[in-house]
């Protein structure tokens, strides 16, 4: 296809809407995905830092 302009660009031959909404929904349903995995990631760090964690087990420690 072959766009004269920006508008018709975007209107995609009258199935702007369709395509520019589904693009959307991929583009925040990826960066929803990123932020869970970058949470769990550290969330799982975390736990591996605290059961590495030094404990003192002699009598009347803090």
């Amino acid at each position: 296809m072959n766009w004269s302009s920006w508008s018709e660009f975007a209107a995609m031959g009258g199935y702007g809407l369709y395509v520019w909404g589904a693009f959307g929904v991929t583009a925040i349903a990826m960066l929803g995905e990123m932020a869970s995995l970058r949470a769990r990631r550290r969330a799982l760090r975390g736990e591996d830092v605290a059961a590495h964690a030094p404990v003192d087990y002699r009598e009347g420690a803090a």
